[in-house]
This record gives C-alpha cells, structure tokens and sequence, in this order.
C-alpha cells in the first residue's frame, strides 16, 4: 500500500497552512491531502493516524524565553489526528476536507468520510485546565510544537488496512485506544512524514 500528499513532499516541512500554531499565534489548521493505492484484498477499512513522537516530557521546559528544551530530552508521543472505520472504497481525503480552522474547545463533529468516526487528539489533555481552551478536541488539530524547542519535530501520517469493517471503540476514543484495537487486524500500512518547527534556529540548522 502506497500514500502521499499533495500538500507537502514527504519528509518536507509542513506549510503552515496546516499547522496548527505558527510564530503569531493559531495558524489556518487546516487537514493536509492524503490519497492511497495498492490496498490488499480483504481490506474492510482504514484507520488514520497522525503522531509526533518529538513532544517534550517536562512540561515546565516548554515555551519560555529563559531556556530551550534540549535536543537530548526524553520525548513522548502525541496524537494529533485520530480516525477509524474510513470505508474501504475510500482513496482520498482532500485538504481541509476534514478541519480547516482552529475551535477553541475543540471540534465536537468534524468531517470526514461518509461512515468514518474521529477519535480526541491529544490537544484534549494538553489543554485540559485552561478556562479559555479546555474541551475535547475530535478530528485533526495540526502542528504547534513548543518554540523553544531544539527538536525538529516529525509527523507520521499512517494509514493502516484493516479486515475489519468496524472497530469496537466507544466515542471518545483516543489514538492508543485504536493502536490496542488494530492488533490482528493490519494487511498493510503506509506512511507519509511531514516536519516542523518554531524555533529559527533549528530551521537554519
């Protein structure tokens, strides 16, 4: 199975159309193009994820002007778009098919494919406690790494061909919750990579 994107080369940065933060502030956080081909036979469906394993571990390190977040902290990972039960006749999702600006509390019913569900990224916890941004965050919330960050981050777009039509995933579902749900079930996956930053000094390397 093959994927790529007409929004950016893989292994490119991420135009900031479809980040989800940029150096003034929340960017046009709109879903970047992803098609496939080459699926296996018996494939009943797909599920769409998006992570960034660059993410910091010491939150206290994160956005402030007195220090960087070195390159050598230990990092976690960190969903930003989670969708499961994509039908199996489906070869596309076109740019800002499926989020094109940023909600504040996130989006409760974000498009996507005819019978697809949308899980909650990670923004759901990030923002957890701020009386301006708390919410449950569904669908696809794009970039916004700390700016402070030494760390190029890197998103995985990856598309997995499932033998299952559905998934046993009650709403709310988050992106670990479908990576327990998918064992056993993958003919095939496919991945497309996309960098980012906002830290000019890892841009001019």
């Amino acid at each position: 199975m093959r994927i790529h994107s007409d929004s950016f080369a893989n292994g490119a940065l991420i135009p900031a159309e479809f980040a989800g933060g940029h150096a003034h502030g929340f960017a046009p956080d709109r879903n970047p193009h992803l098609a496939w081909d080459q699926v296996p036979e018996g494939t009943r469906s797909f599920a769409l994820l998006c992570v960034d394993p660059d993410v910091p571990t010491v939150p206290d390190t994160t956005n402030r002007d007195d220090m960087e977040v070195p390159v050598e902290q230990p990092r976690a990972d960190f969903f930003h778009w989670v969708m499961v039960d994509i039908p199996a006749e489906v070869r596309e999702i076109p740019a800002g098919s499926c989020s094109d600006g940023f909600v504040a509390k996130g989006k409760r019913n974000p498009s996507g494919p005819a019978g697809s569900r949308q899980g909650l990224n990670d923004y759901t916890g990030y923002f957890a406690g701020n009386a301006d941004l708390d919410g449950q965050y569904f669908g696809y919330d794009g970039p916004y790494p700390p700016y402070n960050d030494l760390r190029l981050h890197h998103y995985h777009f990856r598309l997995y061909a499932l033998d299952a039509q559905t998934l046993p995933l009650k709403p709310g579902f988050t992106g670990k919750d479908v990576r327990a749900a998918i064992e056993g079930h993958v003919l095939a996956q496919a991945e497309w990579v996309g960098t980012y930053t906002l830290n000019g000094k890892v841009l001019a390397g």
